[in-house]
């Protein structure tokens, strides 16, 4: 089961989750009074050999306020944790949220964020797999309107030999919205047999719309296969016309469409349950929720 203690190595004044066996566990950080800051910080241990899910959302039920989280994940040998992190912060918030993530030997790793945006939001993630065998995979899907800014950035390292990383982030900007996107791959010398691939793809629906994507391999090792890749577009106006000739209005049919698009993310979520609230929470995005 997942033990929550409030002393704790990592930060004295940091609360702590730790899963002694399978389990699942949810944390919120509401934010909910305007003109406010506030600094979270929360530890996250995963024992050797045990599969968790952690369900975290950020919500904003005020307007204007600084929301600023660390979180510091760390998976013993063969351990395996899924991450699904829901952003749903004020379109007024400034959001920062930043984890740490160490994983030993055998151990698995798979993150996927959602978010809406705010007014300036970053969501950082640092990966760091020094033993052998570790496997990691870092999704998000970015859903932007109005004025809302979101950053996606990672970094992560390789440090021990045949490891595995698979990253795919999908985004759609309307409006006047600005997505970003910053991934970099470090495969360091020694770390042979690596395995990682990285993807961004991302829909601009506004002429006034913007999104900046920089992906990086950073290779000092022999004997690896890494590759990355970066497409920018607007969605496919045959598609979209297809679907007005057989009744669906041209909202609801550009909505199907980016459903579909952002729909191969959360399809790599393996945990039922957590593809199910991500699959609503895309619809909801788009206003397709029934």
């Amino acid at each position: 089961m997942a033990a929550i203690a409030a002393d704790n190595a990592i930060e004295p004044r940091a609360s702590i989750i730790q899963f002694n066996g399978d389990d699942a566990a949810s944390v919120r950080f509401v934010s909910a009074t305007d003109g406010t800051s506030h600094h979270a910080r929360l530890g996250v241990v995963v024992k050797a050999g045990v599969s968790a899910v952690l369900f975290e959302s950020h919500e904003g039920r005020g307007d204007r306020y600084l929301a600023n989280t660390l979180i510091e994940i760390f998976l013993e040998e063969g351990a395996k944790l899924e991450r699904i992190v829901l952003a749903d912060d004020a379109a007024e918030a400034v959001a920062v949220t930043t984890a740490i993530v160490k994983i030993a030997a055998g151990a698995t790793f798979n993150q996927t964020v959602l978010t809406g945006g705010a007014r300036r939001q970053r969501i950082e993630t640092h990966v760091a797999h020094p033993g052998a065998h570790a496997q990691v995979r870092l999704d998000g899907i970015y859903l932007l309107n109005g004025q809302r800014h979101a950053d996606q950035t990672t970094v992560v390292t390789h440090g021990g030999v045949d490891g595995v990383t698979s990253q795919l982030t999908k985004g759609m900007v309307a409006d006047q919205a600005r997505g970003v996107f910053q991934g970099r791959i470090i495969v360091a010398e020694g770390a042979d047999q690596t395995d990682a691939r990285m993807g961004h793809h991302a829909l601009i629906l506004s002429d006034k719309a913007e999104i900046d994507a920089k992906p990086e391999l950073l290779i000092f090792a022999d004997d690896v296969s890494c590759a990355h890749g970066n497409t920018i577009g607007a969605l496919d106006e045959e598609a979209v016309f297809y679907a007005r000739q057989r009744g669906i209005p041209e909202l609801e049919a550009r909505a199907m469409l980016t459903e579909a698009f952002v729909g191969e993310v959360v399809e790599r979520i393996e945990h039922d349950g957590a593809r199910e609230i991500a699959a609503a929470w895309v619809a909801k995005q788009l206003g397709r929720e029934e």
